[in-house]
């Protein structure tokens, strides 16, 4: 199993149509957690991996997550979108995640891309702070 950071803009990047920030992903998880999501790359994500949700406003930290439900899939049918990945967001864990997120400094996080492996001194907070 492998633990990855998914960057979200709320200022730039939407979920079917809503703001991509902490509260509607709270809700999505206790009303939809399914969720399929872009990917600029491939990445070697297997059913079972982590996503652990860092938005970048109004404050820099991870608030949500969910397990890749289906590894990921071209999208032949959206051209603007290279790869899909299937999640189901964690309810509990983003709720508890949603109450107290894990900063920017305590993820020890430099440049912020898209997807990158969450570094192992970070992950125990994260599972800390999930309740996971």
């Amino acid at each position: 199993m492998a633990d990855w950071i998914y960057i979200l803009n709320p200022n730039k990047d939407t979920l079917d149509g809503e703001p991509s920030d902490k509260e509607t992903m709270r809700r999505l998880a206790q009303e939809e957690p399914e969720l399929d999501l872009w990917l600029s790359r491939r990445n070697r994500m297997e059913c079972g991996d982590r996503l652990w949700f860092f938005f970048t406003h109004p404050e820099s930290a991870v608030a949500a997550v969910a397990e890749v439900d289906k590894k990921p899939w071209d999208d032949p049918e959206n051209p603007g979108v290279w790869y899909l990945v299937g999640a189901a967001l964690l309810t509990d864990a983003t709720q508890a995640l949603y109450r107290a997120p894990v900063t920017r400094d305590e993820l020890g996080l430099g440049q912020v891309r898209s997807v990158q492996k969450v570094k192992p001194h970070a992950l125990p907070v994260l599972l800390e702070r999930a309740g996971l």
